[in-house]
């Protein structure tokens, strides 16, 4: 069986949800305290020992390129008279951590183009995929949890995440499913954004992707879904009914942050703040002090 050595992080949606901040600058890139979130999503990936990563911008993501680059002439002069080295050497890992490719999304709207767009850098080869607004913080790894079910079983492997607000499940795609060994299910179907009174589980198959390269295949054969968009949820349903296995692993000590969203975003930024060294005692008496 062909390792996983490549991540592709779709990355090249508008962000209407942030407007009118994301007019200027990508969703992708808004910081959870002072990192942003396609930053957790790439070290994931590093951290899960994955360095090659293709990431499909769009173009107003220019940000996200100049973000990973080495630092400017500039600014390493000035982190240099400042006498601020740590921070330069900070900023210098950014660009070290990764083999980074970009590739400016091509074709109809939907959440598999950015994935059919890969395809020329992929090749013959499984790969994951892992959105560059949202992640899941666990260890291991989520990615690394998702590679150990692949090497062992093949097929496509979706992260699992328990939602545990039972009015939540009308969030997400909920799979009907059957039990194969500890946190690893067979999925027999999804279900997408469920009434809860329908919701088969309450296991959301969202967020992380192990696929073959056969996807692209099924990816140019499925036609235009829901909103005539291309969906890469009927490009997997393409696959299953053509026999290939299909699973998903509940990722264990983690958590799910939907960065995509206002209102988790802001939670997320809170938690995060809440941990951070730097700040979180002054960060606490802050909130305490609050009227609320």
């Amino acid at each position: 069986m062909k390792k996983v050595t490549k991540v592709v992080i779709p990355a090249a949606g508008f962000g209407t949800r942030f407007l009118p901040q994301t007019k200027a600058m990508p969703k992708e890139m808004l910081p959870i305290v002072d990192k942003p979130v396609i930053q957790y999503v790439v070290e994931e990936a590093i951290d899960s020992g994955v360095k090659n990563i293709i990431i499909i911008t769009g173009s107003n993501k220019r940000a996200i390129e100049d973000y990973f680059d080495v630092p400017s002439e500039d600014l390493t002069k000035n982190l240099i008279q400042g006498k601020k080295f740590h921070l330069l050497e900070e900023i210098r890992k950014i660009s070290e951590m990764a083999n980074f490719i970009y590739i400016r999304q091509k074709g109809p709207y939907g959440n598999g183009t950015p994935i059919l767009t890969a395809e020329s850098v992929i090749e013959n080869e499984p790969f994951a995929v892992l959105w560059g607004d949202e992640f899941i913080y666990s260890k291991p790894p989520r990615l690394a949890q998702m590679i150990k079910v692949y090497e062992k079983y093949g097929g496509i492997v979706i992260s699992g995440v328990k939602i545990d607000n039972k009015e939540d499940l009308k969030r997400y795609g909920i799979a009907d499913l059957t039990h194969i060994e500890k946190n690893v299910y067979q999925i027999n179907k999804i279900i997408e954004k469920p009434e809860p009174r329908e919701a088969p589980s309450n296991i959301a198959t969202h967020g992380g992707y192990i696929l073959p390269p056969e996807i692209f295949r099924a990816l140019k054969k499925i036609k235009p879904g829901k909103s005539g968009e291309i969906w890469l949820v009927d490009a997997i349903n393409f696959l299953k009914n053509e026999g290939v296995p299909l699973y998903t692993v509940v990722i264990e000590n983690g958590k799910y942050y939907d960065t995509g969203d206002k209102f988790e975003y802001l939670k997320t930024v809170i938690e995060f703040a809440l941990t951070h060294k730097e700040i979180n005692g002054n960060f606490k008496k802050f909130l305490k002090s609050l009227k609320i």
